[in-house]
C-alpha cells in the first residue's frame, strides 16, 4: 500500500469521527467523548449512535 492510500484512510476515519461527534450531540450526548470513541471504533461507533435513543426523551 502506498502512502497516499493510507493517508486517505486516515482522513476518512477522522471525518467519520467528526460526523459521529455531531450525531452524538444531536442526540444529547457528549460530542467529545463520542469523538474519542469513534477514533477507536469508527463505523461501530456510528452504529451505536444511530441505534441509541436520544437522551431526555420522555416515554409515555
Amino acid at each position: 500500500m502506498n502512502g497516499s492510500a493510507s493517508g486517505g484512510f486516515f482522513v476518512g476515519w477522522g471525518t467519520l469521527s467528526l460526523i459521529n461527534a455531531g450525531l452524538a450531540q444531536a442526540k444529547g450526548r457528549g460530542g467529545l467523548n463520542w469523538w474519542l470513541l469513534s477514533l477507536l471504533l469508527g463505523p461501530v461507533a456510528t452504529l451505536l449512535i444511530v441505534a441509541m435513543d436520544p437522551l431526555g426523551r420522555k416515554s409515555g
